[in-house]
């Protein structure tokens, strides 16, 4: 969440800010219950204050009947005011945590993601001699995709992902896990992007696939609850991606500045609701209930957290690039970027079968907004404390593997592999 006092001093921008992101915020109400919040904390310390004097007074010796009755006169009034503080302070939370961060200055103002812009195009859409299908057809073809059965034993919006499909994804894993691991890879990578950054290694991890109700509320992930999965009688969700219990693991922590930034690329099945999609992000696994997904995750010094976000945009670039898929690099609006982000990248890749660009990855900077509530600081070389920055970004999903299939599918229904996941899979050269 934001800082109240920047938002005191900040009125008119953060309330631009948040229209701008599409959320109804009344900054002079919370602005209202902070006031009265400060004023009844006054109160209740000065009350507590002259509780512990009576209390000192009388140790040892018979209190006078004056110091009786006053202390309690204190503790009636305090009867009624820490309940009051109580309901305020709660409301006053409540309001803030709905203040959707500041967005910086070079994200485009817009309503709607229409209103993303465009701002590299690499490669162009193949062109086939033959009319191409979409990776549902050729995987069901291909026994390599069964929905049917899914649904007779979960519902829909699961599959059974078989054979060289189940195999090609673990490549694709893989070999994006290999880039993230190796520091002379992302030397290549940063130096490649021009950036002035840590090649420091990410660390593979496999994280719990639950999270407690507490920290995906502080991540600012939870909301909207009904596009969660909930463990009935536990306050216990289904993450949605291994960003949230990733970004949540230095809660309540202070970290030292020489060993920032810290970077985990966590691998985890993550699950979604996804409810009111429709068309083709119904077919095959472009839009499921479960999915798995490689996720970067980073927490840097401030000065670092920008060019933290820069580099999991490269690294995204990279493994598009190395795939040979025509992607576009795609800046997100305002409203489009989400309410705990400062800005947003995404990364849309070719698909044939749907003859558009479709999402492969996003990259989200939230600044201090995450740790401010996780209470995740760094303790600078000069002794000062402050919050860290967060970033999170798509290492690789399902859907880079959507558009290999497409993009290097025969006319036999075959599908050529990318050079770089050869090695991955036996040495061979199509599936």
């Amino acid at each position: 969440m934001l800082d109240i006092k920047y938002i005191r001093d900040n009125v008119e921008a953060v309330s631009i800010n948040a229209r701008n992101k599409g959320y109804k915020i009344d900054i002079s109400s919370l602005i209202k219950l902070d006031d009265e919040r400060r004023a009844l904390q006054t109160q209740v310390d000065e009350l507590r204050q002259k509780r512990n004097a009576i209390i000192a007074q009388t140790k040892g010796v018979r209190p006078s009947d004056e110091l009786i009755a006053e202390g309690k006169a204190v503790k009636e009034q305090l009867a009624l005011l820490e309940p009051r503080y109580s309901e305020v302070d709660l409301k006053y939370v409540e309001v803030l945590k709905k203040v959707p961060n500041m967005a910086l200055s070079d994200v485009p103002v817009g309503a709607t993601e229409d209103e993303n812009v465009v701002v590299k195009t690499v490669g162009e859409p193949i062109k086939f001699d033959f009319t191409p299908k979409n990776h549902a057809e050729i995987a069901e073809a291909r026994g390599w995709l069964d929905k049917e059965r899914a649904a007779k034993v979960t519902g829909s919006r699961f599959a059974y992902v078989k054979g060289d499909m189940a195999r090609l994804h673990l490549a694709i894993v893989n070999y994006v896990f290999d880039i993230m691991s190796d520091e002379s890879k992302l030397k290549e990578i940063v130096d490649g992007a021009g950036l002035k950054v840590s090649t420091k290694p990410f660390i593979p991890v496999l994280p719990p696939l639950m999270i407690n109700t507490e920290s995906y509320d502080a991540m600012d992930r939870l909301e909207p609850r009904d596009e969660r999965y909930k463990i009935e009688g536990e306050e216990l969700w289904l993450q949605g991606s291994a960003e949230h219990v990733l970004g949540s693991m230095h809660a309540n922590e202070i970290l030292a500045e020489n060993d920032l930034p810290i970077r985990y690329a966590g691998f985890a099945t993550s699950f979604r609701k996804e409810a009111g999609t429709y068309g083709k992000d119904m077919e095959g696994i472009f839009r499921m209930h479960q999915f798995d997904k490689l996720e970067m995750e980073s927490l840097s010094t401030p000065e670092d957290g920008m060019n933290e976000h820069l580099l999991m945009v490269a690294i995204q670039e990279y493994i598009m690039a190395s795939f040979e898929l025509p992607y576009q690099v795609v800046k997100k609006c305002t409203f489009d970027i989400g309410k705990p982000n400062a800005r947003g990248i995404d990364i849309n890749v070719w698909l044939p079968g749907q003859n558009k660009y479709r999402e492969t990855h996003t990259a989200d900077y939230m600044t201090d907004y995450q740790a401010r509530r996780l209470n995740t600081r760094v303790r600078r070389n000069s002794g000062s404390v402050e919050l860290v920055h967060i970033n999170d970004a798509t290492g690789v999903s399902q859907r880079p593997m959507i558009a290999i299939i497409e993009n290097f599918q025969t006319a036999d229904g075959h599908v050529k592999i990318p050079t770089v996941l050869q090695p991955y899979l036996g040495g061979r050269m199509s599936l």
